[in-house]
């Protein structure tokens, strides 16, 4: 279904709970210590697409030392409401990362499940370093024994959007992050 209606698209905005101002001085600091850390080192910052993105694009402004970019998507396989463990690399980093240090920037922790089978996908390829960086982290719905290095904000266990999340594919140009109302609440 296409959401054309500016009202309808309005009404599943239920609630601020990351304030764009907010999301600016984290993802800021974060850079400063990213720069930091890895001065003088061959830097990957590995987008998870597609919810990160929006947060990449901010996260390496705020980077002052050179630093490429790379892009990975990835599909897990679902039964009802449990994985099967599966995940499908559908589109895969073009550089060979054993020639950086690679910090994977991803959106959200939630289960954990698509990260951690994605880390360890990574880990094999022997880049000079890995760590995650997570704008959000849901320890609430961990189903794996998974953390990621740094994350920005915790959150309950809500189904969140904006700033790269999505609901049926919209919202993602939401410049916060916002809990998402079902039709009826």
């Amino acid at each position: 279904m296409l959401l054309t209606d500016k009202q309808l698209y309005e009404e599943g905005i239920k609630n601020v709970l990351i304030s764009e101002d907010d999301l600016r001085a984290a993802i800021a600091d974060c850079g400063r210590q990213i720069s930091e850390d890895y001065e003088g080192k061959p830097l990957l910052l590995l987008s998870i697409l597609k919810g990160a993105f929006v947060f990449l694009s901010d996260l390496c402004r705020e980077i002052t030392i050179p630093c490429e970019i790379g892009f990975m998507a990835a599909k897990s396989y679902f039964e009802g409401t449990s994985s099967s463990g599966e995940v499908e690399i559908t589109y895969d980093v073009i550089q060979d990362i054993s020639r950086y240090h690679v910090i994977i920037v991803e959106d959200i922790v939630d289960t954990g499940r698509t990260l951690s089978k994605v880390y360890d996908m990574l880990l094999d390829r022997k880049p000079l370093s890995l760590k995650v960086v997570t704008l959000l982290d849901k320890p609430d719905r961990r189903v794996v024994d998974f953390d990621a290095d740094v994350s920005l904000f915790t959150i309950p266990d809500r189904f969140v959007i904006g700033y790269g999340l999505d609901c049926g594919e919209y919202y993602r140009n939401l410049p916060y992050i916002a809990e998402y109302k079902q039709r009826g609440e």
